[in-house]
C-alpha cells in the first residue's frame, strides 16, 4: 500500500477547508485510515462506525482484537448519537478540559458504532482532542473517529509524522504531518459511570486538576497491581518499549553508575536514560536526556522521542531513572513501567 503524506500548517486559519485536510478526510469516508496528529501523540484515524475500517487500524498497529479504542469527537454534540447519557461529573469534566487530553468512559448507545472498536464492551470511551489539525480533520470528515496512538503495537507512541512513517509506511493510507505534538503523553482516561470518577489510565490531566473540578477522583488498582486486569484502552498490554531491555532504577545516580560499570566491564553497551541535571555524570556507552528533573511536563513531551531515540543505537541494555508519582509524575512513570515491562531495581 502507497501512504500519502500531507504537510499541514497547523497555524493558519480555516483548515478544514484546505485541500490537504479535504483529500485525508476523503480516505477516511472510504473507509480508510489516516494518522494525523493531537495535542498529545499522533492518533491513527478510521471511521468508528465502520467495522472494515476498525479492523484496517488493528491490522495496521497489530493491535490485539480484545483492546477497545478511544473515539475521537469534533464537538459534544457528536456524542448524542452513541452515548446513552452524561453524568454531571462527565459535563463538569467537559466543562474544564475539553477540548483536551482526558478521556471519558460512558454508557454507550447499541448500533450506532463499530463493536469492534469497543471491543463489545458496553462503554464507550471518547475525547475532543485539542489539536486544530485533528479538529479540522474530525470536521471535514463528519465522522466520529476511532483513533490508538499511530504507532507498531508494544513501541513508543508517536509524537512526529517522522515516528508515524518508521512505524507505518506502506501499512496505512496516508499521514496528516501537522507537526510535533504538545502534551507528549496520551490523554487521562476516566470513568464517569460510577458515583465517583476513577482514572484507568493517568496522563495529561492529573488527579489533583481532575479533582479541583469534582471532588473525589479514586485510581483503578490495576495501576498499581499487575495482577489485576487493567480496564482503559491502551493498558492490557506492554507498550512503548525500547528493542533494548530497559530497567528503571530506585537509586541515586552514583548507584545506577555502579551498574553501568558492572555491565559495562561484563562487555556490554549500555545505555542511561536520565535528564539535562544530571546528563554529564554517567560513564556510559550512549546518555540521552529526557527533559528536566524540575520541570516533570519537560520529561513528558520528550518521553517517546527519548525512548524511540535509543532504538537508533546499538545497545545490549538501558538503565532509566525513576521520578515522583505526583502530577504528571504519576502518568510519566506509568509509561515508563510499561515501556520496562520488567521488574524495578531498588537500590
Amino acid at each position: 500500500m502507497q501512504t500519502q503524506m500531507w504537510t499541514v500548517d497547523k497555524n493558519v486559519d480555516n483548515l478544514k477547508t484546505y485541500p490537504q485536510i479535504n483529500e485525508a478526510a476523503q480516505k477516511l469516508k472510504q473507509k480508510e485510515v489516516v494518522a494525523f496528529p493531537t495535542e498529545t501523540v499522533y492518533g491513527l484515524g478510521g471511521n468508528a462506525k465502520s467495522d472494515d475500517a476498525v479492523l484496517k487500524i488493528f491490522e495496521a498497529k497489530g493491535r490485539p482484537g480484545d483492546n477497545p479504542l478511544i473515539i475521537h469527537i469534533a464537538n459534544r454534540e457528536q456524542i448524542n448519537s452513541f452515548v446513552k447519557k452524561v453524568p454531571e461529573n462527565a459535563l463538569r469534566l467537559m466543562d474544564a478540559f475539553w477540548p483536551g487530553p482526558l478521556t471519558l468512559i460512558l454508557e454507550k448507545k447499541e448500533g450506532v458504532l463499530s463493536e469492534k472498536a469497543t471491543a463489545g464492551l458496553s462503554t464507550v470511551a471518547v475525547r475532543m482532542p485539542d489539536h486544530p489539525v485533528a479538529l479540522a480533520l474530525l470536521e471535514a470528515s463528519c465522522l466520529p473517529l476511532a483513533a490508538p496512538s499511530a504507532n507498531l503495537s508494544g513501541k513508543p507512541s508517536p509524537t512526529t509524522a517522522a515516528h508515524v512513517a518508521d512505524d507505518l509506511t506502506g501499512r496505512i493510507a496516508g499521514i496528516v504531518d501537522g507537526g510535533p505534538t504538545g502534551v507528549g503523553l496520551e490523554s487521562t482516561v476516566v470513568d464517569c459511570t460510577s458515583e465517583i470518577p476513577t482514572i484507568l489510565r493517568p496522563g495529561g490531566v492529573t488527579k489533583e486538576q481532575l479533582e479541583e473540578v469534582v471532588g473525589e477522583v479514586s485510581a483503578d488498582p490495576a495501576l498499581k497491581d499487575t495482577n489485576q486486569a487493567p480496564k482503559s484502552p491502551g493498558m492490557k498490554y506492554r507498550h512503548y518499549a525500547p528493542n533494548s531491555p530497559f530497567y528503571l532504577v530506585d537509586g541515586n545516580r552514583e548507584e545506577i553508575q555502579q551498574l553501568v560499570t558492572e555491565k559495562r566491564n561484563e562487555g556490554l553497551k549500555v545505555g542511561v536514560m536520565t535528564t539535562k541535571e544530571n546528563s554529564g555524570f554517567y560513564d556510559a556507552n550512549v546518555v540521552i536526556a529526557c527533559g528536566e528533573r524540575g520541570r516533570l511536563e519537560t520529561v513528558a513531551e520528550a518521553l517517546y522521542d527519548t525512548l524511540r531515540a535509543f532504538n537508533q543505537e546499538d545497545l545490549d541494555i538501558i538503565f532509566g531513572e525513576i521520578f515522583p508519582e505526583q502530577g504528571v509524575g504519576q502518568a510519566i512513570m506509568n509509561r515508563l513501567s510499561k515501556a520496562s515491562g520488567l521488574p524495578i531495581i531498588q537500590k
